[in-house]
């Protein structure tokens, strides 16, 4: 795969040329120069109209509770598509174009996300167990004491530590 990447960086570059030589000569300089500038402000347009429609998209699966998967790939697919659209060249241009194009993109994001191994972890406090033995405290919830005329609970010398103060008489420990 890494092999491919590198052929497509090495070769894009002379595959616009040789596209850039071709249209010119086709259709003149100043046409191909300004149809070149065209693309890159029709991307910055299809970005801005595309890109706040997939924010509020995410925004309505963020309050029902799902995550954003397939809407996060797509925001970083048009994000790909303005840059190469901004990117001087048809070849790059065309892909751009292409990616614009709601059913393509999703089609690539099926494709992307179908070999993908995709693990979404939800935030938030986790439930525990009954019998895991853990307290789970903040350090304002508990408090240390001293329980008593040998220094600790149950007279085993130790400090008594207690999830509750011994103000609050509707409290264990009160």
């Amino acid at each position: 795969m890494g092999l491919y990447i590198i052929a497509g960086i090495l070769l894009l570059p002379l595959i616009e040329i040789a596209v850039f030589i071709w249209v010119g000569g086709m259709i003149g300089v100043f046409p191909t120069i300004l149809l070149t500038v065209i693309t890159a402000l029709a991307g910055t347009l299809m970005l801005r109209q595309q890109g706040l429609s997939l924010l509020m998209r995410m925004q309505k699966e963020l309050d029902a509770g799902r995550a954003p998967g397939s809407e996060v790939m797509q925001g970083a697919m048009i994000v790909v598509a303005s840059i190469l659209l901004l990117i001087p060249g048809f070849v790059t241009d065309a892909i751009g174009l292409l990616l614009f194009i709601p059913p393509v993109r999703e089609a690539l994001v099926r494709f992307i996300l179908s070999r993908s191994n995709v693990v979404i972890v939800q935030g938030g406090t986790a439930a525990r167990r009954p019998g895991d033995g853990v307290v789970d405290l903040d350090a304002e919830d508990w408090s240390e004491k001293n329980g008593g005329g040998s220094g600790g609970a149950a007279g085993t010398g130790q400090p008594r530590i207690s999830p509750w103060n011994n103000d609050d008489p509707g409290k264990p420990g009160a």
